[in-house]
């Protein structure tokens, strides 16, 4: 679903213009904001942005990160939206993580070093989303 009307609504609002600036300068910025705000703030970004590298967002929670993540595509269908996933173990616990962890979180960072718009496979990220 395209809900990219809703940042075209958004334009005027002071708050988002500040943001959109600051994406457009490229000069990096932290953007705080409640939660319920963040998918559009980090689609105005993701749409702003004039650099070749990507939206790093960091959340409080890998549930969060998803959520975040899932939204982009609909609010900015062109960006190329990756998850890093959380780690799952603490440092003091001697657990490794799910294999399945480490293979998602080896290809993100293939796709961060090594992007390519010719691959489907490994497409450049506009917009990688983590949790703390």
């Amino acid at each position: 679903m395209n809900l990219s009307g809703l940042l075209t609504c958004l334009e005027s609002d002071a708050g988002f213009s500040a943001v959109r600036d600051l994406a457009q300068a490229g000069t990096g910025a932290i953007v705080e904001a409640p939660s319920a705000l963040h998918p559009l703030l980090v689609a105005e970004i993701a749409r702003s942005r004039q650099s070749g590298s990507p939206v790093v967002v960091v959340t409080a929670t890998g549930r969060e990160a998803e959520d975040v993540a899932a939204a982009i595509p609909g609010l900015v269908p062109a960006a190329r939206v990756a998850v890093f996933p959380s780690w799952e173990t603490l440092p003091h616990e001697r657990l490794s993580p799910s294999s399945d962890t480490v293979g998602r979180r080896v290809a993100v960072m293939h796709r961060l070093a090594h992007g390519d718009d010719a691959d489907p496979v490994a497409p450049p990220i506009d917009v990688l989303v983590t949790s703390v």
